[in-house]
Formats: C-alpha cells, sequence, structure tokens
C-alpha cells in the first residue's frame, strides 16, 4: 500500500505547521484556554482562509475533496500545536454528518458557511448511561403536529458553548438499545427550551451538558431517513476515530522530541542524561511506538474512507487500541523522564500527555476498541 500526499495537501501542511510554529506557542495557548470562548476567534478564520475548514468536503460546496486522507495533515499539526480551535467538533464531527446525510438543501445552505468560517457546529450523541455504545440512546423525539418535540439530555458536548446549531441523535422508534428508530436533528443553539452548562474538559478544552426540555424543531430539522441514522452515526465516529489518531500522532511526536531534548541538556553526575544507557533505551520505545502508531493511523484513515464496513471497523478500532498502548509508553515515560516538572502545568510537556490521555478516552478506549475489533466479522 503506497500513502502519498498530493502536491496541494503538502503545501497545506507547510502552511499550517508554519502557522502553529509562528502564532501557537505554549503561552499563547494557554491565555486563550483560561479566559472567554477557550480558543481564539481570529485563528478560527484563519484556518477558514488557508482552507483547513474544507479539507474533508466535496468541491462542489466549496471544499477540497481531501477526504480522510487530507485529514492526516491537518490533525497531525493539530496534535503538535494543541490547538483549542474546535476543528473536531465543527468540521470532523458535525460537518461530516451534514455532508453524509443531509439533503441537497441542507449541504448547499450548512457547508459553504462552515467551510467559511460563518457557522459553528457541535454534535451531541453522548448520554450518561451509553458507555460508548451510539445506539443506546434515550434521547426522544416525537411527532406533533407536523413538528418534532425533543427531550433528554447529553454529556459532553465538545464545543457547545459557542455552536451556532447543535446536530443531536435521538430516538424516533424502539427501544434504547436498537439499531432501529435513531434519527438526526440540527437545531438552533439559542432555541427556546435548551438549557447548556458549560465547562472546561482536564486537557484544557471546552465542553457542555445539554438539556432538552420540549424543544420544538421543524420537519426541515430532520436530518437523513428518518429512524435510519445509526449507519452513518458509525461511519462519521470512526472517521473521527481515525482523525484523532492522526491526531495522537503529532502529540506523540512532540512528547518524544521534548523528552529527547531534556535529555540531552539535563546533566546529572556531571554529564548529560543522554548518555546513560537505560534512558536511551526508554527513548528508543518511545519512538517505536510512534511510528507504529503512525503507520496504523494511515491505515485506519485509508479504511475510514473505503465502504468496506469491516475492514473500517477492524482498520479504525486496531489503531485506537494501539492509542492505548502508545499512552501507555510515551505518556508515562515522558512525565517520568522529565522529573517533577513532568506533571506541573507549567510545562507544556504536561499538556501534552494530558491531550494524549483524553485522545486515549475519547470514541471509546482501548478495552472497548479491543472488544470492537475481536468481535467484527
Amino acid at each position: 500500500m503506497n500513502l502519498e500526499f498530493s502536491e496541494e495537501m503538502v503545501m497545506l501542511e507547510d502552511s499550517l505547521n508554519k502557522f502553529i510554529e509562528n502564532e501557537y506557542d505554549f503561552e499563547t495557548r494557554q491565555k486563550l484556554s483560561r479566559k472567554g470562548i477557550g480558543y481564539s476567534e481570529g485563528h478560527w478564520q484563519n484556518f477558514a482562509d488557508m482552507g483547513l475548514l474544507g479539507v474533508p468536503f466535496d468541491e462542489q460546496y466549496g471544499g477540497f475533496g481531501f477526504g480522510q486522507i487530507g485529514l492526516i495533515v491537518v490533525m497531525e499539526a493539530i496534535g503538535k500545536g494543541l490547538v483549542l480551535e474546535p476543528y473536531l467538533a465543527s468540521v470532523i464531527l458535525a460537518g461530516q454528518l451534514i455532508q453524509k446525510a443531509g439533503d441537497e438543501a441542507q449541504k448547499e445552505t450548512l457547508l459553504p458557511a462552515l467551510i467559511g468560517g460563518d457557522l459553528k457546529m457541535a454534535f451531541a450523541y453522548v448520554e450518561r448511561q451509553a458507555r460508548y455504545n451510539l445506539s443506546d440512546i434515550e434521547f426522544k423525539a416525537e411527532q406533533v403536529e407536523g413538528q418534532y418535540r425533543l427531550t433528554g439530555h447529553k454529556s459532553v458536548v465538545f464545543n457547545a458553548e459557542t455552536a451556532d446549531k447543535i446536530i443531536v441523535s435521538a430516538r424516533t422508534a424502539g427501544e434504547a438499545l436498537s439499531n432501529e428508530g435513531v434519527s438526526l436533528f440540527i437545531v438552533d443553539k439559542n432555541v427556546a427550551g435548551l438549557a447548556s452548562r458549560d465547562y472546561e474538559t482536564v486537557d484544557g478544552l471546552r465542553a457542555s451538558e445539554l438539556t432538552f426540555d420540549g424543544v420544538m424543531v421543524g420537519a426541515d430539522a430532520l436530518i437523513g431517513t428518518l429512524g435510519d441514522a445509526l449507519p452513518v452515526i458509525e461511519r462519521v465516529i470512526d472517521s473521527a476515530t481515525a482523525a484523532i489518531s492522526a491526531e495522537a500522532v503529532g502529540v506523540v511526536t512532540q512528547l518524544r522530541g521534548k523528552t529527547v531534548e531534556y535529555l540531552k541538556t539535563r546533566r546529572q553526575f556531571g554529564k548529560a542524561i543522554s548518555v546513560f544507557q537505560v534512558l536511551q533505551h526508554r527513548a528508543v520505545d518511545m519512538f517505536m511506538a510512534e511510528e507504529q502508531l503512525r503507520s496504523l493511523s494511515y491505515l485506519a484513515a485509508i479504511r475510514a474512507g473505503e465502504n468496506d464496513d469491516n475492514e473500517r471497523v477492524k482498520s479504525v478500532s486496531a489503531a485506537k487500541v494501539y492509542l492505548g498502548d502508545c499512552r501507555s509508553v510515551v505518556a508515562e515515560q515522558a512525565a517520568q523522564l522529565h522529573g517533577g516538572i513532568g506533571v506541573t502545568d507549567e510545562l507544556d510537556v504536561a499538556h501534552y500527555v494530558k491531550r494524549l490521555t483524553m485522545l486515549n478516552t475519547l470514541f471509546g478506549d482501548r478495552d472497548y476498541h479491543l472488544q470492537r475489533f475481536s468481535t467484527a466479522a
């Protein structure tokens, strides 16, 4: 299998890496995360101007049409810079739901606005009792005189605080855990009956608990076919899982690089500690983990963009399982080799460790994906 980035992708990668290097240093990132909305609206518009928001979308809507492979380039850079802007929530999750399930009117209205930076969205799908089961939905959508009444609670909705619209999964038929009867609706953030409790996550990003108390939406709020949304949700979540595996590669690259540099500069017994063989072995273990994660994340990206559901599930889950293994090797080694400062908020390494820990849990932890992989046909 030969994976080569196009010339356009390489140019996009260079532009994004230069932007992060020049405009997204650790101190700037920390200031942004601790005030206001938790990120920069100016940076978000810069991403739109660079074309980043259009990477996975079809050209007819103003995108680049790079698909899942293009997301590798963006997400690795996002991982390296610990980027705070809602790319995952707005573009990869909500945006791809519109592209894969929306009707033509929804695509023509929403995607160009999203790509241009004028619209931000979030996807509300997590429920308290569901763990990682996408079909475990108690949130209700009932038909009332040609409209839908939405009632229920959604947890850990990333970047809902600043989203203009929320896409929500709801049960329109059947019982919880049924694969049938799941639908998608798009709701204005300021609609009557929607309450939000916003908070900061452990890795410095933002999420919300959303409560829908009889929220009324029109028939045009339905995305896709009534009761048949679970397959598209599964595909988009797998796409996002492959994307955060690529993000983890960027995080691991930084952790390894910063740790090796520290080993070269930290002195003990009159010499740099990098000369001690046992620490060299640890650095090599980190490098091997990084390269293996990169390979598996690239394979996951390829399979996530194809139509073979079985191969998609196995490749995406394999990458996520190894992300969990890689977190144990790289994050723990990086923190330990930096000594006491490795877990302090003043050092960027600690924040890379927190993000890698979050990525390990997001969309299913190691144990969940190991079980998923083992039961795939």
